[in-house]
Parts: structure tokens; sequence; C-alpha cells
């Protein structure tokens, strides 16, 4: 617990300097604290280009980031959170340390000199490149490097968006992809020290300024529900956009890698100059979106020009991450739609920015299936508990409609592309593609659910697997029964205590034979006892027994004993 406090100050830290270098460079380059405030005005320290100076500072920028990047750490070109997700997943939770250094400087150089991405993604690796440092300086087991890790994603999101509760979900469900009491106590700890730090730093406020939500007819009900659906084809589409023009950029580029950025930043410079509210992050015009400053049609265009210039950003090989820009696009989203649903339903519709705040959550849950992230971040920036079930309900239409739409996420395509499955074998992984029924053992003789405490403590005592299967008298599985619960049982008052078998039965997690072993390992690893019962292709009848040492038997199969030679 003290490291992950310690992986949450460094994170927190880590995102002040972050925070800072966005802001020098961002001045250095556009001559103001956030260009995307005052769109198409003029650079002061090159006054006499006016807005033209957009053509020429993405190209800077890229003869700046896009050595640094191709020399020190390619893993910091892109959005960053895939990254994160391959090193918990396969990789034992390894980073490279110069990834926190050279991710913030790119990052801080993409977003300074004009890039359309967001400063979470990057602060995400830089955090979790602390953990994975740390939890090896220290020898750690592989589970807890990838538990700082964990922590060093929860840290940097909740030091970013100042919502401390969303950096630990984000960190469970997208980084960790489970949920257990010492992942939550030790990234909540992480989130804790983190926000503290960013607070004393930024100050005790929401890194937007959101406007008040009310739900003022039932009708808007439903309206929120049509925007859930929307909302997930929208995040679908960002995603297969962004890749679209990620393929074009490959597809056109034949030149060194180093030098992509600075070329790219041409046809950036061009979206800019077009459309200069895609200015790095846009945070201004997110809020301008929430608060009904725009027409519909503009709404639109920017919802456009976002998807184009975030997906260029990263094609050209520039470094942020794309939590942002699918806020930005369900929030100018939401406002187009609730702006239009106030032209049709005046009386009933309600204010555009009450969808556009529901938009915002929405259209991330659409385009990186974290629906609990999505519901958890908005209500922490609002402060609002009137958002809930508005929120709830069009973030899980959300997702549904993106898992309908798309196997992959923003996140994982990514990795897809690459060959990599997160749920498959690791390329090159020496277990782990084989069929459970290669490497199953024999089914341990099953035990009644009717049989006695005291008869079943002798035969479980003598089994090698801490647990047998339970039958019902007509022979039916029922699940399980392990040493440790009948221990437990053991220790209670005889008044209270269970006393048959079935008494103590449980459900393992559900594995069959012909499940891959890679899709088996988790449920292995949390089983009660030291293996699970393996199921047939139906799921109901036990066939096999899988436990460690049979999956680590794949590697050695038996030889057969050779035959001694008959006497003469």
């Amino acid at each position: 617990m003290g490291l992950a406090m310690l992986v949450g100050a460094g994170t927190g830290l880590g995102s002040i300097a972050f925070r800072w270098c966005i802001q020098t460079f961002t001045r250095l380059f556009s001559g103001h604290d956030d260009y995307a405030a005052a769109p198409g005005s003029s650079n002061p320290h090159v006054s006499w280009l006016g807005p033209f100076f957009v053509l020429v500072v993405p190209v800077v920028g890229g003869l700046l980031y896009g050595p640094l990047v191709n020399r020190f750490a390619k893993e910091a070109r892109g959005h960053g959170v895939p990254e994160v997700m391959l090193a918990v997943a396969q990789r034992g939770g390894r980073i490279s340390p110069k990834v926190a250094v050279v991710k913030t400087v790119a990052s801080a150089l993409t977003i300074g000199s004009g890039g359309s991405v967001g400063r979470e993604g990057p602060i995400v690796q830089i955090g979790s490149a602390l953990g994975s440092t740390l939890g090896r300086l220290t020898r750690l087991t592989e589970d807890r490097v990838k538990l700082l890790v964990a922590c060093g994603a929860a840290g940097g999101i909740a030091a970013t968006f100042n919502a401390p509760l969303a950096g630990v979900i984000f960190a469970m469900e997208l980084i960790l992809a489970a949920f257990s009491i010492e992942a939550f106590g030790a990234t909540v700890l992480a989130s804790v020290v983190a926000s503290i730090i960013g607070r004393a730093a930024f100050g005790d406020v929401a890194f937007l300024t959101l406007p008040a939500f009310h739900v003022q007819h039932l009708i808007q009900y439903a309206l929120f529900a049509v925007l859930g659906v929307l909302a997930g084809g929208v995040g679908v589409a960002f995603t297969r956009v962004l890749y679209a023009i990620e393929d074009a950029c490959d597809w056109v580029w034949r030149g060194p890698e180093w030098l992509r950025p600075a070329v790219g930043g041409l046809a950036l410079g061009i979206v800019l100059l077009a459309l200069p509210e895609m200015y790095g992050v846009g945070y201004p015009v997110l809020e301008g979106a929430t608060e009904g400053k725009y027409a519909i049609g503009f709404l639109l265009v920017l919802l456009a020009g976002k998807m184009i210039a975030t997906s260029l950003t990263i094609g050209i090989g520039g470094s942020g991450g794309v939590f942002a820009p699918s806020l930005f696009i369900g929030a100018t989203l939401g406002a187009a739609f609730g702006a239009g649903a106030h032209t049709l339903l005046p009386g009933s519709a309600g204010a555009a920015g009450a969808y556009a705040l529901v938009g915002m959550g929405a259209v991330f849950a659409g385009a990186s299936r974290a629906p609990i992230t999505a519901v958890v971040i908005l209500f922490e920036l609002t402060g609002e508990y009137s958002i809930i079930l508005p929120l709830m309900l069009a973030i899980v239409l959300a997702t549904v409609i993106s898992r309908m739409l798309s196997r992959d996420t923003v996140y994982t395509l990514k990795l897809r592309r690459r060959g990599i499955d997160l749920e498959g074998p690791a390329a090159g992984a020496a277990i782990g593609g084989e069929a459970v029924a290669s490497v199953m053992e024999p089914l341990p003789t099953p035990v009644a659910d009717s049989l006695e405490l005291a008869e079943v403590t002798p035969l479980l005592s003598r089994s090698e697997h801490g647990a047998l299967p339970v039958r019902d008298p007509e022979g039916a599985y029922l699940g399980v029964v392990t040493a440790r619960a009948v221990t437990e049982a053991l220790t209670e008052q005889p008044d209270g205590a269970p006393s048959t078998t079935g008494d103590l039965v449980e459900m393992p997690h559900r594995v069959t034979a012909d499940q891959q072993l890679v899709h088996a390992l988790q449920p292995l690893l949390s089983a009660s006892g030291t293996g699970l019962p393996v199921l047939d292709a139906g799921g109901d009848e036990p066939v096999g027994w899988l436990s460690h040492q049979g999956a680590l038997r794949s590697l050695h199969p038996p030889q057969d004993t050779p035959t001694a030679a008959p006497p003469r």
C-alpha cells in the first residue's frame, strides 16, 4: 500500500510537470494560453503571419517530437492506453522507464503545436511507466507489478480530471479488466494521493466548467435513449475514422519515420487553418458546446472536424490521448441533438446542455466500451445526482450498440491491427494456445451433496486439489466443495454451522474442454482450491480437472516408457 501511495504521488507530480509543459509549448507555438479559446487570432510572436501561423507550427513541432519518439521510445507514439493494456495483459506489467520522459515531452509538443489530442492518455502511460519501474526496482511479483501499473493509470486520470473515483474505475475496468478488493484498495490510495497533489497545484475544481443539469420532463428520457443509440454509432465511427486515416497515412508515407510528423504537420496545419477550434485539446470549445453557444450546423462541423483532426494527429505520428476527443465529439453530438429536439419539442425537450453532457459520456462509452468509467467521470465532473438516470440509460444503450457494430474498441483495435489479441495467447507464448482438453487431468471422484462434513473432511485432506465435485441424488453436477470452505465451517458455532456438503457447494467459473487454455487461466487463478472442473462443450457435465500443474505439464508431455527386451 505504501508503494501504491508512492506511485500516486509520483503520478500527481508528473501530471503537474506535464500540464506545465503543455502550457509552455502552447504559449511558445501559439502565443496564447489556449488557442482554442481565441480561434483564428494571430500569434503575437509572429503577428505578421496572421492566422496562417497554424500552417507552420505543426511542422516545427513534428520536427522536434518525431526524432525524439523514433530514437528513444517508439511506444510513446499514439494514444498510450493500448500499450498499457498490453503490458498488463501479456508483458507482466513491464513498461520501459524511458516512456515516462519521452511521452511527457512528445505529447506536450504535439498538443502545444496544435495536435488535436487529449492529455489523459499520455498521463496514464506516464503514471503506468512509473508504477512498472518502481515495481521492478523493488523486485515485486508480476501480479504486484501489474497492480502498480494500474495504480499509475488511476492516479493519472484522477490528477488530470480531478476525478479520483473515475481514476479507480478506469484502472480496474480498462487496465486490469478485473475487480478485486486488493486492486480497489491500492488504486484508491494512488488515486487519492494523486488527486490531493493535483488539487494543491490546480485547485479543487473540475477540469471543465459545465452547466447545471436538470431533467424537466419525462419525455426527455426517451430522447436520451435515442441519443444513446446515436452516440454508440458515433463512437464506433470515430474508431473507424481514426484507423482509416492512420492507414491512409501509412500508405502515403514512404520516407523515414522520424520525418513523418513534420511532413504530415502541413496537412494538420491546413485543417487548423480551416477550423482553428481544433487546435490542442479544445476544452474551451467543448464548454461552449455544453453552454449552447453554437448553431446545429456548426456543431456538426466541429464533430466531423474533431474526428479528422484527432485521427490526422495520431496518423502522422503524434502523441496524445483519444479520451478527451471522444468527450468533445460527444458534447457536440449531444448539443446538436438537444438543439434539434428543442426545435421540435420546445415545451418538453429541455436545454441542449443536458444532452451535451449525456452525449459526452455516451460517445466515450461507445468508443471505449467502458460504461462504468463513463458514468462515474461525468457524475464527478457535474456533481449532479440527477444526471445519473439519463446518463446510465444513454451509456448502456451506446455500449450495446457499439458491441453490435464492432468487435473492438478504440483501444483494442490498435492492438488487433498489429496481430495482438488481448483475450488470446500472447505471440510466442509457451502455453496458452492449447485446448483445455489437452491439458486437463482426470476428474476427482465426486461426493454426494448429502455427505456430512465429518465424512467429507478425510476425502478433502487426501485430495491433491483441495476441492471435489459435488452431485445431487440424481447425479446432476452441482459445483464443488473446497477444503477452505469446510475448514471455515468447522470453526463456527455448531448450532449455526453448515452440516452437509450441499450447504457449502460453490459454483466455480465455467471452463469448457474446447476453450483455449489462455481463456481458462484467469478463472484458474481465482479458484478457491488448486484447480477447477472442466465441463463438456454444453457446459453441464464435468469431464476433467484443470490445475496449474496440468497446464505446466503440457510443456513436457510424459514419454512412453520403453518396453524391456524379452530374455533370450
